[in-house]
């Protein structure tokens, strides 16, 4: 098992663990010639359980993003978390942008990593493949928004503090996935604009099954506990980090069942 810092195991600790336990462990995938290094987590024992895909922020798979598929193990779902740089990439706080940034020029690229890692959440023997959702924080939340932009057969999608992208007329159409976005009101990196453009091209598909919830005073990142960088719109809240967990676990009941 991982050992987090405490301000990841008080979040940890709010989901019992069950009395079975999880099991856990960094999970190597290959594909197209890319060496990839993901974790999933899992309650102990045979069967097959919803399948979650956990996608990480702009610092690839670091104790947080895997702290959160425990979570999703302890509540009872199989959760992968996704390596999107691949397994020798893991930026520093100063690489981060840059790298990141080089996926939002090239989206193409972007959502085939993400159909990749889905691809193999649901190759998992643990994962039931009829009931499957994605989730993601930050460049992780916009990673999820892409993959439901594939039209993937995934069941829930949440974003959490994710850039709101829109696309091409009608892609939102190809949209299968019911989505949850979780906004911070104050995200200046999201500004309101950026939320109008977001909504309005959902708009466009009256079939698409959507909803945004905006916290009020929260900043970008502001699940992440080492956020603390308000002069350039980032922190933690703890409140909006609560809630926000909270709209997941009752969306991801409703939709996966």
């Amino acid at each position: 098992m991982t050992t987090y810092s405490a301000d990841l195991t008080g979040i940890l600790d709010r989901e019992p663990l069950p009395a079975s336990g999880i099991d856990s462990g960094e999970v190597e995938y290959h594909v197209d010639g890319v060496d990839y290094r993901g974790y999933l987590a899992r309650p102990a024992g045979e069967g097959r359980y919803p399948g979650v895909l956990v996608v990480h922020d702009w610092l690839g798979v670091t104790d947080y993003v895997r702290m959160r598929c425990d979570m999703l193990a302890r509540l009872g779902y199989a959760a992968f978390a996704a390596d999107v740089y691949g397994a020798d990439v893991r930026p520093a706080p100063e690489e981060a942008a840059g790298v990141a940034g080089g996926f939002y020029q090239d989206r193409p690229l972007w959502r085939k990593r993400m159909t990749e890692a889905f691809n193999h959440l649901v190759s998992q023997p643990s994962v039931d493949s009829q009931r499957t959702a994605a989730i993601g924080y930050c460049f992780g939340g916009s990673s999820v928004l892409e993959l439901a932009r594939t039209g993937a057969a995934v069941d829930a999608v949440v974003s959490f503090h994710g850039g709101l992208l829109t696309g091409p007329a009608g892609e939102a159409e190809r949209i299968t996935a019911k989505l949850l976005v979780l906004h911070g009101a104050a995200d200046p990196v999201v500004p309101d604009d950026a939320l109008l453009a977001f909504e309005n091209d959902l708009r466009t598909a009256p079939s698409v099954d959507w909803q945004v919830v905006s916290y009020a005073n929260a900043l970008h990142a502001f699940t992440l506990p080492d956020a603390d960088a308000p002069e350039h719109g980032a922190q933690f809240q703890a409140v909006a980090e609560r809630r926000s967990w909270t709209a997941m676990k009752a969306f991801l009941a409703e939709v996966l069942g």
